[in-house]
């Protein structure tokens, strides 16, 4: 178990130089290049913040205002038929929205039933 240890610990130390060593064999400069890639990824942060944060509070409305419990009380009737139990419909309907708040939903789920349940 040691070894697999010492494996996990020395992944990253070993695969960024590396990647130094493949920089500097190709002569490109290593720091250079890492700084304009820090800031193209800042870049794409600031341009999808805005986005995430709508997400966010739209799907904090839907799931403090009561609809998600509205649409499942509604749809109820056939996820019976179905035998899918009304527990997960709010994972469900949140999923294609977005993949953070169904993963939120989800360890609610499992916190609060268990993970060896048939509801997890």
């Amino acid at each position: 178990m040691s070894i697999i240890n010492y494996l996990s610990a020395a992944a990253m130390p070993t695969i960024i130089l590396l990647i130094i060593i493949y920089g500097l064999i190709e002569k490109n400069k290593v720091y250079d290049t890492f700084l304009e890639g820090a800031k193209e990824g800042l870049e794409v942060v600031i341009n999808i913040f805005p986005t995430l944060i709508g997400i966010f509070l739209a799907v904090g409305a839907l799931r403090s205002s009561g609809i998600l419990d509205l649409v499942v009380n509604l749809i109820k009737p056939i996820i019976n038929l179905l035998k899918i139990p009304a527990e997960i419909m709010p994972l469900a309907i949140l999923r294609p929205i977005s993949g953070s708040a169904s993963m939120a939903v989800a360890t609610d789920i499992m916190s609060q039933y268990g993970v060896d349940n048939l509801i997890r």
